[in-house]
């Protein structure tokens, strides 16, 4: 058994499932990307947002979702003044705003809805 699917936690078919993706991964079956999107959705851990979104790119996603700022604070759990300093370029989006904005970002504001 991989030493991986040793480690993982949860149910035998967890364990069987992390065994034979590495497997198949060692094999050239599988893909670096997909094989690490399998093992980190079933082992728990949750993969870091590798994005960085700017002003301008925040301001577009906003306009692309034809609401104002005070409806994508809301949608957001956040105020309209952040919001606006986030299209300003005066904030980073971090935490769990960066995380929403690019789900918005990938899969549209339907997704949060």
């Amino acid at each position: 058994m991989a030493t991986k699917a040793k480690q993982a936690k949860g149910s035998r078919l967890t364990r069987e499932l992390l065994e034979t993706a590495h497997d198949m991964r060692k094999s050239g079956l599988l893909t670096k990307a997909a094989h690490d999107k399998i093992t980190m959705r079933h082992s728990g851990v949750a993969p870091a947002v590798a994005v960085s979104l700017t002003g301008k790119e925040i301001k577009a996603l906003r306009a692309k979702c034809h609401v104002s700022q005070a409806v994508f604070a809301t949608y957001l759990n956040l105020t309209a003044d952040y919001v606006s300093k986030l299209e300003r370029g005066e904030k980073r989006p971090s935490g769990p705003a960066l995380v929403l904005l690019d789900v918005i970002r990938r899969k549209g504001i339907e997704a949060i809805l």
